[in-house]
């Protein structure tokens, strides 16, 4: 079985908005609901469950509803932190999933959700035990030496950016969740399920990325997103 956790526990203050991001309409459609669409329609995703922000659990179950979004299974309430949200679903799993089950993490406000993303992180991570979206880093970065100059880059060869979708066997996945949570480990400030995999010794394995896959973090982004929705791809592009 294949399950996808939905994070959408934040309030998206730095949207500025009245109400929580994932929440916000978009040519009359909430951006969740695009999210949820994505893995929806995916034929190899099982269950949905989604983290939520409290308060709005039954507006979900009612959006859910109103645009026949059936995989949705469970809509856990989200902590105060990302990490403590994914960790809560992930417990929420327990004895609903076996070990070797996949389960796939994904932001609730990345709406454009590929599927040939999904489809190569479903298949990595049932071959590796784990797979994280990802893409090569075309920009120069260079280290900062005494904050208005420099002596020292990072070959952008080297690096790979990262987001979600991730996918991660649920043994392991728990396994780590407990761990992390017990010893104090990867769980704070910035720390997601991939770093966290890292900080307690885990190698990760990349899978495919797009750019498309934006984080509508910002009204810029938003506004982004309505482009892509409104685009057609020019029909000579290959």
């Amino acid at each position: 079985m294949t399950v996808a956790i939905i994070i959408a526990g934040g309030s998206g203050h730095r949207m500025g908005q009245d109400i929580p991001k994932q929440f916000i309409n978009v040519y009359d459609k909430p951006v969740l609901i695009y999210t949820l669409e994505g893995f929806q329609r995916h034929p190899q995703i099982d269950a949905i469950e989604v983290v939520c922000i409290d308060g709005w659990h039954d507006i979900l179950w009612a959006y859910a509803k109103q645009f026949n979004i059936d995989k949705l299974k469970w809509v856990v309430s989200g902590g105060n932190t990302g990490q403590e949200s994914i960790r809560n679903g992930v417990y929420n799993l327990e004895g609903k999933v076996s070990d070797d089950d996949v389960i796939i993490i994904h932001d609730g406000i990345r709406p454009l959700v590929d599927e040939t993303v999904l489809t190569d992180v479903i298949m990595k991570a049932k071959k590796y035990g784990n797979a994280v979206t990802s893409l090569p880093y075309n920009e120069q970065i260079f280290v900062v030496d005494d904050e208005i100059s420099t002596v020292k880059y990072i070959p952008r060869e080297t690096l790979r950016r990262v987001s979600t979708p991730q996918a991660y066997k649920f043994g392991k996945l728990n396994w780590a969740y407990h761990e992390a949570y017990e010893k104090e480990i990867g769980i704070y400030g910035s720390a997601y399920t991939n770093t966290m995999m890292v900080e307690l010794g885990e190698r990760l394995y990349f899978a495919a990325g797009s750019d498309k896959n934006i984080k509508l973090t910002t009204k810029d982004d938003l506004e982004m997103f309505k482009a892509y929705l409104k685009s057609d791809k020019d029909n000579w592009l290959k």
